[in-house]
């Protein structure tokens, strides 16, 4: 029999009175929504009671009602990485008889609900927890999940989380390695990388283990060859490539960050007559249906990115059943697939 958790300690009216500075009676008013309280009394115990946690016995029993509902945090639903991950988690779902609510956050799009009202609102909606795919999820918002003991699985992480929280991916730092080094294997020494979010912990892992696999060939890292997208999207490929254009030795390869960063690289090659893989190489990382169908097709280490949705609600609906992990942490092994846009080096 697996381990169970403690349960989550339910506040009692009494308790959320004292927090409140106020009676119980005066709490059980506005948890049935009597409205014989005063404005700001009202909102001093709407606080106390979100921050607690507090769920009304209607609120309980709508939740038993609902079936088991996990709700889906995602970036943009207009990319082959989102959509791919996203059919894991539905193919997972279906057998395991559990409905799944997307939300689609936008990066730029301000949060509507703070942390704590956030969190409170998955308790009244009846949601059994939250899988968030490549968002940034402050440390206040896991905070207030965490407080409710709501289960939350974070995919590719762009910020880390803490150790107590459950996140998926893939070996992003051998990923990136594996890159480089099946460039260096075709004879290339001026590589390029270009990158997508700054500060994303999966950025940084592919970096550094292409900055690895240079110097452990003696390749000089060269910073003029390292160039920042700011997000993985086709313009940081756009982009990025114009930059090393720019520059009096241009690099034979490139090893894009993402297949979405290849397919902004392979699109602005085109417009500058530069021929893939001919005059320069170029490998990305996600192994997307996109990068398969693109022309020529996309060299690419490959996530698997559908295994990757199935071990998050895998993971998550064990947390739901009181089940304690054997890990928090969840990496699922990449590898390189050669296709059409990498070569030997002209010459």
């Amino acid at each position: 029999m697996p381990t169970k958790i403690p349960e989550r300690t339910k506040p009692t009216l009494a308790t959320i009175a004292r927090q409140a500075g106020v009676s119980a009676p005066t709490v059980s008013k506005v948890v049935n929504g009597r409205e014989d309280v005063a404005p700001e009394t009202r909102a001093r115990i709407l606080t106390a009671l979100e921050q607690a946690g507090y769920q009304s016995p209607v609120q309980r029993r709508a939740a038993a009602e609902s079936g088991t509902v996990v709700e889906v945090v995602i970036d943009v639903l207009d990319s082959a990485y989102t959509i791919q991950v996203l059919n894991g988690i539905l193919q997972f779902a279906a057998g395991a008889d559990v409905e799944i609510l997307v939300s689609v956050t936008g990066q730029s799009t301000p949060g509507r609900h703070t942390p704590e009202r956030r969190a409170q609102r998955i308790l009244e909606n009846g949601r059994a927890g939250m899988i968030v795919v490549t968002s940034a999820f402050s440390e206040a918002q896991l905070h207030a999940f965490r407080r409710r003991q709501i289960p939350v699985v974070v995919i590719d992480p762009l910020n880390p989380p803490s150790a107590d929280v459950v996140s998926v991916g893939a070996t992003n730092w051998a990923g990136g390695k594996a890159a480089a080094e099946h460039l260096l294997g075709l004879g290339h020494r001026r590589i390029a990388y270009i990158g997508g979010i700054q500060g994303a912990e999966c950025n940084q892992a592919r970096l550094h283990g292409y900055m690895a696999a240079l110097m452990a060939e003696g390749v000089p890292v060269e910073p003029h060859y390292i160039v920042s997208g700011g997000r993985f999207r086709t313009e940081s490929g756009v982009n990025g490539l114009r930059a090393l254009l720019k520059l009096d030795r241009r690099p034979t390869a490139i090893f894009a960050a993402s297949d979405t960063i290849a397919l902004g690289v392979l699109s602005e090659a085109r417009r500058h007559g530069i021929r893939i893989p001919e005059d320069i190489s170029l490998i990305g990382f996600d192994g997307t249906n996109q990068g398969e169908q693109s022309v020529p097709s996309l060299s690419s280490v490959a996530q698997p990115l559908e295994e990757m949705g199935r071990a998050a609600l895998r993971s998550l609906l064990r947390q739901v059943r009181g089940e304690v992990l054997d890990s928090h942490r969840v990496e699922l092994a990449t590898q390189v697939i050669v296709r059409e846009s990498t070569a030997p080096p002209a010459g």
